[in-house]
């Protein structure tokens, strides 16, 4: 297990509860400290005394991904399991996903579904993420949502170890969890879910992925722009967009960044339909077989019309992740 930790004096004494009560019981817990300046390594020292199955390293703070790939080398086992020092773990969690990655061996890692707490300030923002993240239960429906949004929970993640260190962590402006999600998959290695809520998600203010610019909504759109540049726009400049709302803009304009421009843009607003836009013309669906043979990217927010257009496509013949991918 992989736990990297920076001043969470608060909550690691539940996270390590968590993990020492496993029913899984022949595991190792790499706790790198990342310079911490409250009670963390303390307490994290105090627990590997109890239990010399928590191996502690600590270091100067050099920031998370540097403390994952510290904590990545010093990994033995074959399997390394992701885990946030403000999470708490359910007591068959290990079990499941060792059981699910051995069961599929083209698996090269496994994620579980969450639950997010404290309840009673979630949004319904996150209430709908949270529905969405859920219901990711195959290989297949993780691959054709990985632009969505990053379809694995990074604490829920276990990988096999040879996988990880192949890809490792990234210093990016962007977000590693997402990063490092869809390297792999770009990789053409299959993701699988544990389809239980195994993992307790803390959603809390001082939470970091609230509060680092790693995080924000535009680095999330940078970190999809260079993954669709890079696969499948990765044959040209030139593609089709449908949707130009506020996902679709984003999205666009990060993609310029990467030397690529839309052919065309789809749309069913009828006061855009005719025009230009990003100097492509505005087009009907149904104008679409004009453009066939350029990479479609589909940037709607919402699971309804993303589906409504997936059926749409597959009807004209589209395939997804080869033709189109939906992203959000």
């Amino acid at each position: 297990m992989l736990l990297p930790v920076f001043d969470a004096e608060d909550t690691l004494d539940s996270c390590l509860r968590s993990v020492e009560r496993q029913a899984f019981r022949d595991w190792e817990c790499v706790l790198v400290d990342d310079g911490s300046r409250d009670a963390s390594l303390a307490m994290a020292r105090r627990a590997a005394a109890v239990d010399p199955r928590i191996r502690v390293v600590a270091g100067p703070h050099r920031g998370i991904v540097a403390a994952l790939n510290v904590g990545l080398a010093a990994c033995r086992a074959p399997l390394v399991a992701r885990m946030d020092a403000d999470d708490v773990m359910h007591r068959l969690r290990l079990a499941l996903q060792v059981e699910a990655l051995e069961r599929h061996a083209d698996w090269a890692a496994a994620g579980c579904h969450v639950r997010l707490f404290p309840r009673d300030d979630l949004t319904a923002g996150m209430r709908s993420y949270e529905r969405w993240l859920n219901g990711l239960d195959t290989p297949a429906r993780i691959l054709s949502d990985a632009y969505v949004e990053c379809p694995i929970a990074h604490p829920t993640l276990m990988a096999r170890t040879a996988v990880l260190r192949e890809f490792g962590y990234r210093e990016t402006e962007g977000p590693e969890d997402y990063d490092l999600v869809l390297r792999v998959l770009a990789g053409g290695l299959e993701i699988g879910s544990v389809p239980r809520r195994l993992l307790l998600w803390r959603d809390a203010p001082g939470r970091l992925s609230r509060n680092s610019p790693r995080y924000a909504i535009d680095a999330f759109t940078a970190c999809k722009a260079e993954h669709l540049a890079r696969g499948l726009l990765a044959g040209g400049s030139r593609y089709v967009l449908w949707g130009y709302g506020a996902t679709g803009r984003a999205l666009a304009a990060a993609l310029e960044r990467h030397d690529k421009h839309p052919d065309a843009i789809v749309e069913v607003h009828p006061g855009r339909l005719g025009n230009r836009i990003r100097n492509a013309p505005v087009i009907a669906p149904r104008a679409l077989a004009e453009y066939r043979g350029l990479p479609l990217v589909v940037s709607v927010a919402g699971a309804g019309p993303r589906q409504q257009i997936r059926n749409a496509l597959a009807s004209m013949g589209y395939r997804e992740t080869h033709d189109f991918i939906a992203a959000a």
